[in-house]
């Protein structure tokens, strides 16, 4: 008998001028970037969440905290392998990752394909395990005025 575990990951980021925007592991071009820590990808941060959760291993902010210098600018795909290869040692297997951006511009259409490669390569599975979506909030709130961005992702883990 299997047993299967979901986890939820959440994460936003404020945008600001002469910040890279790293989304999903792809550089975007933006006229803002995300401003944060590490290199501010929210949607790895989510899935680093989600997968961490699903493990009952805990948070990213466990094992990369903000305050510590060295994940100062560190890439988001680092984080995401190492919390791969610590769900994998507990004998979990990742199965599927849903997950959507929530950013109002720019558009994330194009460079969707980019993100599921990335993300699927890093974790060492196949593309159509990982989805993800963009939307927008229709110019309401913090995200709609183009001052941030958030990140949610769902993975389902197998043992």
């Amino acid at each position: 008998m299997s047993i299967v575990k979901t986890g939820l990951g959440v994460d936003a980021h404020q945008l600001a001028e002469n910040y890279d925007l790293i989304i999903g592991g792809v550089k975007i071009e933006s006229d803002t970037g995300s401003v944060g820590h590490s290199d501010g990808d929210a949607l790895l941060h989510a899935i680093v969440d989600a997968l961490l959760g699903a493990a009952g291993l805990g948070d990213i902010g466990q094992f990369f905290p903000s305050d510590d210098d060295r994940w100062k600018g560190m890439s988001s795909l680092h984080f995401l392998r190492d919390s791969a290869d610590r769900v994998r040692k507990e004998g979990w297997e990742i199965g599927h990752i849903d997950s959507v951006v929530i950013l109002q511009t720019p558009k994330l259409k194009d460079y969707i394909p980019q993100m599921r490669y990335q993300i699927a390569y890093t974790l060492q599975t196949d593309e159509t395990n990982v989805s993800i979506k963009a939307t927008t909030t229709d110019h309401l709130g913090f995200i709609g005025e183009g001052r941030g961005w958030a990140a949610q992702a769902i993975v389902t883990l197998t043992k």
